[in-house]
């Protein structure tokens, strides 16, 4: 990667630790569409908690990784709830930051093959390249 790319990708992971950081914690707490349509049918009281209707939120589960140190966008152990909200967006984009990385470093595109021998040709090993390029001398 060169030199002029690392402050663009510096300045971005920088923005999505404060998003995640700080901005994470003023998002919504009311139920989106999809947790609000699944109430339908059913009275809920202060505390969302389902006091009677029927509705397909009657049968919701728990997660299996509902136990898990970053659950419900929190890092379990953490009794402050603004920085437990934060420190998990925090580690989760560190986490997605690093495994991104990772897949990228993999496959990232390594130049050509260097001529082994001493007779290897120096002629452009892309046909295209060759065919594209006007005839300039005699044959």
């Amino acid at each position: 990667m060169s030199k002029r790319h690392w402050p663009f990708l510096l300045g971005g992971l920088l923005v999505a630790l404060l998003l995640a950081g700080v901005v994470s914690n003023y998002a919504s707490s009311h139920p989106d569409g999809l947790d609000s349509s699944l109430l339908k049918g059913c009275t809920v009281n202060a505390d969302d908690e389902i006091t009677g209707g029927s509705c397909p939120a009657q049968q919701a589960k728990d997660h299996e990784l509902a136990d898990s140190p970053l659950a419900d966008y929190g890092v379990r152990g953490i009794g402050n709830d603004f920085v437990s909200t934060g420190l998990s967006g925090v580690l989760g984009v560190l986490l997605t930051f690093a495994l991104g990385g990772g897949l990228f470093w993999l496959a990232r595109h390594r130049g050509p093959a260097k001529p082994t021998g001493s007779g290897a040709s120096t002629a452009s090993a892309d046909p295209v390249d060759e065919a594209a390029t006007p005839s300039t001398g005699t044959r």
